[in-house]
């Protein structure tokens, strides 16, 4: 179980990751909105530090506090995740 700590910390770098993912993918200033990009990476947090744990990459990520490494495994994350909207969106209007 994290701690509040931890959970602090990856809100932060959810939000980091997430602005920059949505300022990449939009070319706004504000990308998709306070709350939209905080959830976005969040989502790009959790699943870009699973995926780079899993395989070893950055292994060092640190626990409790926002590194270089954290935010770059976030923002990988959070791209994957903005595809993934994307291909599901497409292939569900699709039909």
């Amino acid at each position: 179980m994290p701690s509040l700590a931890e959970v602090v910390v990856w809100m932060a770098v959810g939000l980091i990751a997430g602005t920059l993912a949505g300022r990449l993918v939009t070319r706004q200033r504000e990308g998709f909105g306070l709350w939209r990009n905080l959830g976005l990476g969040l989502a790009g947090a959790l699943f870009g530090g699973f995926v780079f744990r899993a395989f070893g990459w950055l292994a060092d990520l640190a626990p409790v506090a926002i590194s270089l490494r954290d935010v770059i495994a976030a923002l990988a994350g959070s791209l994957v995740v903005l595809g993934a909207l994307w291909l599901w969106r497409r292939t569900r209007d699709g039909r």
